[in-house]
């Protein structure tokens, strides 16, 4: 399994003050240099925290590989089209929510979705639908033409320590992720994933990437962002 850094909470500090500091582009180089196979950002319709000249930077910056998280969002699609970020990742989102609370209802769209991502397809960016671990947005997901999808690891990472709970979740992804294998799709995973729980995705065989923003992000207040993400690395080897 590879690792991708979310580094959107590195942005969210820096806006606390609204000044430069601390650098999100830094810290996606500092990242990179300690085994982060991916940076992400999720540019929001708000832009909360990712800043439009962050995502432009990191495209002539990264040594790595760019996967860009946003919605169904026509000015977003337009600056992605122009970036060609190596993917993006369709993700729900709600103005009031404080990160992403679901997956993307891609069942109940299967249309829309399609027609969104036809362009970014068509220009060469690979294309992952954020959704929860469920039969029918599985199958829905590959309708669209989608190559990969991301699982929402949420439940299960609140679930983590509750035995019979943590086990129902985990299964669900478990199962999910072999449908997806098994009809053609590649599958990633994340969202609530820490130090604690997320040796259990050694369990899911063929994940090909994690994406992990807020423990790491939370674990370098105190150790610093090359521990933190060096850390991870090695849990998810």
């Amino acid at each position: 399994m590879l690792l991708g850094v979310n580094i959107d909470h590195i942005a969210t500090l820096r806006n606390a003050r609204g000044g430069v500091e601390p650098d999100p582009i830094k810290a996606a180089a500092i990242c990179e240099h300690n085994g982060a196979s991916s940076i992400t950002v999720h540019l929001r319709e708000d832009r909360r925290h990712i800043k439009d000249r962050d995502v432009y930077t990191l495209t002539n910056t990264l040594t790595t590989k760019l996967n860009l998280e946003m919605a169904m969002a026509d000015d977003i699609q337009k600056i992605a089209l122009e970036i060609k970020p190596y993917s993006i990742c369709l993700v729900p989102e709600k103005r009031q929510e404080v990160t992403t609370e679901g997956g993307l209802d891609v069942a109940g769209q299967v249309d829309r979705v399609t027609q969104f991502i036809k362009p970014l397809i068509d220009a060469g960016i690979f294309v992952s639908l954020f959704i929860d671990p469920d039969k029918k947005q599985v199958e829905a997901s590959k309708e669209t033409g989608a190559q990969f999808i991301e699982m929402h690891t949420g439940a299960y990472a609140e679930a983590y320590g509750c035995d019979e709970t943590e086990e129902v979740e985990f299964q669900k992804l478990k199962q999910a992720a072999e449908l997806a294998q098994s009809i053609g799709l590649k599958v990633n995973a994340g969202h609530g994933l820490n130090y604690e729980n997320v040796h259990r995705m050694h369990e899911i065989v063929g994940l090909v990437e994690l994406n992990i923003g807020h423990s790491i992000i939370s674990r370098a207040v105190f150790t610093g962002l090359p521990e933190a993400v060096n850390k991870m690395v090695n849990l998810i080897k």
